[in-house]
């Protein structure tokens, strides 16, 4: 079992799009009709604002590999990239998400890793991330992690409005 992560580039674009849709779609589709889940899919994660994303130097793709295959991918945001206004001294998480199939070997440790490294090469004091509500799976695997649930926000999944809870977990 070999496990690394790479730094995702512009050679990447299709694969990202690829891991993005399938993650995003295993995850939710039991949880969201198919017309909210396709407009959440059209809107953010086509080609054109991947490639916007994936241009922004404040913002950093990662591909997880597992035996060679992609598993997953985190995105991480920083100073005026975040969705948040959180501050200087906060990293996002905005995108931690593994295919089915590669969940329970942990990965999410590996990503939620690299994260922290990001955060700490960029002098960050906190990290923080919005999770679905009703993810309680994920939700769980954060406390384990060190995260606390810190406040909420909405999140548009087609036209239903729904809440994640923003966990935070302070850096030493």
């Amino acid at each position: 079992m070999t496990i690394r992560i790479q730094k995702c580039t512009y050679e990447d674009l299709s694969k990202l799009q690829d891991v993005s849709v399938k993650t995003f779609t295993e995850t939710f589709k039991d949880h969201n009709s198919a017309e909210n889940l396709n407009a959440y899919l059209e809107r953010a994660l086509n080609l054109k604002q991947l490639e916007k994303e994936l241009s922004n130097p404040l913002s950093h793709f990662y591909f997880v590999y597992f035996n060679d295959e992609v598993a997953g991918y985190l995105k991480v945001n920083i100073n005026d990239a975040q969705t948040e206004v959180m501050g200087d001294e906060t990293l996002e998480i905005e995108r931690i998400y593994l295919k089915n199939k590669f969940q329970k070997h942990g990965l999410g440790k590996y990503l939620l890793n690299k994260a922290i490294e990001t955060a700490v090469e960029h002098d960050k004091k906190k990290i923080w991330l919005g999770v679905w509500e009703y993810n309680e799976n994920a939700i769980a695997f954060y406390k384990k992690m060190g995260f606390v649930q810190t406040g909420r926000h909405s999140f548009n999944m087609g036209d239903e409005v729904q809440i994640d809870f923003i966990m935070t977990k302070t850096l030493v």
